[in-house]
C-alpha cells in the first residue's frame, strides 16, 4: 500500500507551514524568548545534578525552550532560543529541520547546546545557518548512574541535551538541524 499524492501534498503543506522561514517580524520577542530560556535552564539544573556547573564552565549556552516537531509523512522541527554568554543573552536564534519518512503527530521538546570552548563558540557565531553534522558536531550527553552529569568526563567542544516534559531524552539526534541567527 503506497502513499498517494494527496497524502504527500498534505504532508508537504503541513511541514511547510511549520518550517516557514523565520524573519524578525515572525519571531517571538526577545524578552519572551529570554524568559522561556531562563525557565528551561532552571528546570534543567533542577532535574540534572551537575548541569549548572557544566553550564558555568561553558563559553556559551544556546537554549531552545520549545522545539516543535510535527509531521504527516513529511515532517519538520522549529524552535526559537537565546544564546547566553557570561550569564546574559547576547543573540537570538532559530533551529529548523525537515525529514521524510513515516511520521504522524506532533511533540515538543527543549534543546540545550553548550559550547565548551571559546573556539567552538566563535566557529558557531561566524557561520550564518550553522548545520549540525556539517559545520560542527553536537555530542548528546546521557546522564550517568544516580542521574547526574560527570563533568570531568565531558571533553567535547560542543555538547547537547534534549529534554521533554518528563526529563532528559537520550535516543534523539540533532543531526541535520540548521541553526540561524534571527536578531542581534
Amino acid at each position: 500500500m503506497g502513499i498517494d499524492r494527496r497524502t504527500v501534498l498534505t504532508g508537504l503543506v503541513s511541514a511547510g507551514a511549520l518550517l516557514q522561514t523565520s524573519t524578525q517580524g515572525e519571531a517571538a520577542s526577545g524578552p519572551e524568548i529570554n524568559a522561556s530560556a531562563g525557565a528551561t535552564l532552571e528546570r534543567f539544573f533542577y532535574q540534572v545534578p551537575g548541569s549548572q556547573g557544566l553550564a558555568a564552565r561553558a563559553a556559551g549556552v544556546l537554549v531552545f525552550p520549545t522545539v516543535i516537531k510535527a509531521g504527516f509523512g513529511v515532517g519538520g522541527e522549529y524552535g526559537e532560543g537565546g544564546m547566553r554568554v557570561g550569564g546574559r543573552t547576547v543573540a537570538f536564534y532559530n533551529v529548523l529541520s525537515a525529514s521524510i519518512g513515516f511520521q504522524l503527530g506532533a511533540q515538543a521538546r527543549s534543546v540545550i547546546i553548550m559550547f565548551m570552548t571559546p573556539q567552538a563558540l566563535g566557529n558557531f557565531q561566524r557561520i550564518d545557518g550553522w548545520r549540525v553534522g556539517v559545520d560542527g558536531s553536537v555530542v548528546l550527553i546521557a546522564v550517568g548512574a544516580g542521574g547526574s552529569i560527570d563533568t570531568d568526563k565531558i571533553t567535547n567542544p560542543v555538547v547537547g541535551f534534549i529534554l521533554d516534559s518528563k526529563g532528559l531524552m537520550y535516543n534523539l539526534t540533532l543531526e541535520g538541524s540548521k541553526i540561524s541567527r534571527i536578531y542581534p
